[in-house]
């Protein structure tokens, strides 16, 4: 990957950002007939999607630490596994520990987990197979409404209207019961969802936590609902239980951006890491190339942003390209982030009271939780809306060496932290101020699961949502590039009228996160955008 070009070049089509969704809409570009050129700020490609050194000798996922999971058309299109992907599927997808000294262990497989939960209720595990097959079936009509492009409300095209067609049928033949369960359960609260199948509350907890992940929303926040239910739709690819599956991809996370980037290569696509876009050159409202930070003009026929959309419209865009009435409106988009992410390189495996007479090591190849009831989630969102990051949180973790021992020195580990809720903006001081303690409260949390995790902790490694912005280039630190919620969903992502991966300035595109389907590390948006912006290009 070259990191230096000459001055005054002219494109096809440049790609700013080499994130997951930038380097798929560059290979389907560049099947398509087109020279992609993708930029990266950064060193290496991934955006997200990264695996770096976090101690000699131990690596890890940066970031994501979990695939969204891939979306399989993607997959088998870029020939990901030929390209050296490699994805170990656990058969353990959630662990959920209570303060009690118990757990509740559920599996990808939902007869096993049916199994599971019997000991805790009979009664709940065979509501759980009622809630799978019902999953399932909605989910597979919402995972087609996700692959398409959200259509023009006003002046719907032929493809518009037969996309929408599809779909519609594909909702009548839910049928009536599950029909009524789309429209209703969309707008719920996913605390209210989960109570209408399930008693035992820790597994209305682990369920429901699916449905915050990610979001400034708690339990009882209406449209919660719906974030499980879009996550339910990206598990159809891997015929997961309502618990989802994990997959860890060998050498971590950055292995499938490392895979996209060899595909994307082959299919024609140039990428060039280390270089830095200052500015989206406008003329007479058409974007016309991309200024480099050094200076250099780089002319092109389409630019596309896998930014996120208020960093691509207010920050590399010059406002003066931009209707009043519209930044008051990109304004608006909501995209403050709630998470925090803590990576540690370990002496040695902790030991969870909770698993000692299951077998410790198996059960910890899945995620393992922290978020044993409904009251315990919402109190920790509580925090987070007064500025405040949350002293007992929802914790997310996972050990990707127990997969793949590769990642760590022989006999230690690697344990990646998803933290909840760290709001974007604190009331008192600022994240710097605010890292040692975020650390500490994370680990303190964890140590009353795993006593003995403090003594065995090598390294942290501290991600709070102001390094997500500044070092990652996650506006508000948001790792969906903006609040997956009704508002901000399908036809109104990022905005009502500007769904379709386009912008008010012509031949400018976006396909990251911050468009359709916008679920995280999918693919969804780089080949939604891409279909869009080949039918451009060739007109």
């Amino acid at each position: 990957m070259s990191a230096v070009g000459s001055a005054a070049e002219a494109r096809d089509v440049v790609i700013v950002g080499g994130g997951h969704n930038g380097l798929v809409a560059a290979f389907y570009l560049a099947k398509a007939g087109f020279k992609p050129l993708v930029l990266e700020r950064r060193a290496q490609v991934g955006g997200a999607a990264i695996t770096e050194e976090l101690h000699p000798g131990f690596r890890c996922s940066t970031l994501a630490h979990l695939p969204g999971p891939l979306r399989a058309d993607i997959v088998r299109d870029m020939q990901l596994e030929q390209h050296g992907l490699k994805l170990t599927t656990s058969e353990v997808s959630t662990v959920s520990l209570l303060p009690d000294g118990r757990a509740l262990v559920l599996y990808s497989d939902a007869k096993r987990a049916a199994s599971e939960i019997a000991q805790w209720s009979q009664k709940d595990a065979a509501s759980y197979f009622d809630f799978d097959v019902a999953l399932g079936k909605i989910g597979k009509v919402i995972g087609e409404a996700l692959a398409l492009t959200p259509p023009n409300i006003d002046n719907p095209s032929g493809g518009d209207l037969w996309g929408m067609l599809q779909t519609g049928r594909s909702i009548r033949n839910l049928g009536k019961k599950d029909l009524y369960r789309v429209l209703r359960w969309g707008p719920m609260a996913a605390a209210d969802l989960v109570a209408e199948f399930f008693d035992t509350e820790p597994l209305r907890a682990t369920i429901a936590a699916r449905g915050i992940f990610g979001t400034f929303l708690g339990p009882w926040s209406a449209g919660s609902a719906l974030v499980l239910l879009l996550r339910a739709a990206a598990d159809q690819a891997t015929n997961s239980s309502p618990a989802g599956s994990v997959q860890f991809p060998a050498g971590g996370v950055g292995a499938i951006t490392q895979a996209m980037a060899t595909a994307a290569q082959q299919a024609g696509a140039e990428i060039r890491t280390g270089t830095d876009v200052a500015e989206i050159r406008v003329k007479d409202g058409i974007a016309t190339g991309v200024v480099l930070a050094s200076g250099e003009e780089i002319h092109a026929r389409a630019v596309v942003s896998n930014a996120d959309p208020k960093r691509t419209l207010m920050r590399l865009v010059d406002p003066a390209h931009l209707a009043p009435d519209f930044i008051q409106t990109i304004k608006n988009y909501r995209s403050m982030g709630t998470v925090a992410k803590i990576n540690l390189a370990l002496s040695a495996l902790p030991e969870f009271t909770a698993l000692k007479s299951k077998g410790n090591s198996n059960l910890l190849q899945g995620r393992i939780q922290i978020g044993p009831e409904i009251d315990y989630l919402e109190r920790a969102f509580d925090e987070s809306k007064y500025g405040k990051f949350s002293r007992n949180p929802y914790i997310e973790m996972t050990f990707p060496s127990l997969s793949d021992p590769s990642l760590a020195p022989a006999g230690q580990h690697v344990m990646s932290i998803y933290m909840q809720y760290a709001p974007y903006k604190l009331r008192d001081g600022g994240w710097e101020s605010q890292r040692t303690a975020l650390g500490e409260t994370v680990v303190k949390t964890i140590a009353q699961y795993a006593p003995n995790l403090p003594q065995m902790i090598l390294r942290h490694q501290i991600i709070t949502p102001n390094d997500l912005e500044e070092t990652y280039g996650l506006t508000g630190g948001h790792i969906f590039h903006g609040e997956l919620a009704l508002d901000q969903f399908f036809t109104m992502r990022p905005l009502l009228d500007w769904a379709r991966y386009q912008t008010p300035i012509e031949r400018l595109f976006l396909c990251g996160n911050g468009t359709h389907p916008g679920t995280g590390l999918t693919g969804g948006s780089g080949a939604n955008a891409a279909r869009v912006i080949v039918k451009a290009l060739k007109k």
